[in-house]
């Protein structure tokens, strides 16, 4: 018969000082003594018979069997916070469904159709949680993520939702004070988004696939696409133009593409939900508006 489990409190104690690497780090992150640490520590080794934590090194550092039971509890406590964010989500969710993606395209993509999809379902509440960059998680609290990429993922139902098209853009009051008649993007004022994203396209990368000249002024430069995307709106520069982004922007006249030389990316839009979608009607609801069904 297997051994019985140490009290809860042990183990998240261990885990606790296994993340910190500290005592003193965990005692304060629990907000109990150092002593009470050390003292839940010696009670879980006693436990499991034999010693977790090498007290010769400073800081202390796991033994073997230390590393063992720190995989174990770190996925285990993982997977009961996974459990318990699942529970509470289907009790709040009722009529309501969840779904993520990045600032920038919540911003002005997302957010004007799901005007359109309230005022013709009434009844379902869209929550929206969004990430400055990066492919957001699905999670039990995520019923539905937005992603832009190649759309190999194994963790939902993947479905394209559109292509992408990037071309520069600015609003059309700076494109009237340019003084020069053809835009001469080697010479206008460009706004950047600096970003780790190996996705992005950046300026260079598009003036030498279309075969322009490089520019060599300063620019503007930004910390996510919103902000440049106001900034384009406020007539400070020219912008790389997303689809996903400015399509909407265009088609309403606040920008005006500056030619006819778009970049069309290998990677494009995808929605993706959840494996527990059929468990979520207003989930599914919202996934098939989404997609045009």
């Amino acid at each position: 018969m297997a051994s019985p489990l140490p009290p809860l409190r042990l183990l998240s104690v261990f885990e606790a000082v296994s993340r910190t690497g500290s005592v003193q780090r965990a005692a304060m992150e629990l907000n109990v003594t150092q002593p009470a640490v050390s003292q839940a520590l010696r009670q879980l080794e006693d436990h499991v018979g034999t010693r977790l934590l090498d007290r010769k090194t400073r800081p202390a550092t796991r033994t073997e069997a230390g590393r063992i039971l720190e995989v174990a509890v770190t996925e285990g406590l993982g997977r009961i916070a996974d459990a318990i964010d699942h529970v509470r989500h289907l009790q709040m969710a009722g009529d309501s469904a969840t779904v993520a993606c990045s600032v920038g395209v919540a911003t002005y993509w997302l957010m004007p159709r799901l005007a359109r999809f309230s005022a013709e379902h009434p009844q379902v509440t869209v929550n929206v949680m969004t990430t400055l960059q990066g492919a957001p998680r699905l999670n039990p609290a995520v019923d539905l993520a937005i992603r832009y990429g190649n759309g190999r993922w194994a963790d939902g139902m993947v479905e394209k939702l559109f292509d992408e098209r990037v071309v520069p853009v600015c609003s059309q009051p700076f494109r009237d004070r340019l003084k020069f008649a053809e835009v001469k993007l080697d010479r206008a004022t460009l706004l950047h988004v600096n970003t780790d994203d190996p996705a992005w396209i950046t300026w260079a990368a598009y003036l030498k696939s279309k075969g322009l000249p490089d520019n060599l002024m300063a620019g503007r430069r930004f910390t996510n696409y919103v902000q440049a995307t106001q900034a384009a709106l406020d007539g400070q520069g020219v912008m790389l133009g997303w689809e996903s982004i400015t399509g909407d922007l265009v088609r309403e006249g606040r920008l005006v593409e500056l030619n006819d030389l778009p970049l069309v990316p290998v990677d494009a839009f995808y929605l993706v939900t959840t494996p527990m979608i059929d468990e979520r009607p207003p989930a599914q609801l919202l996934a098939s508006w989404l997609l045009g069904r």
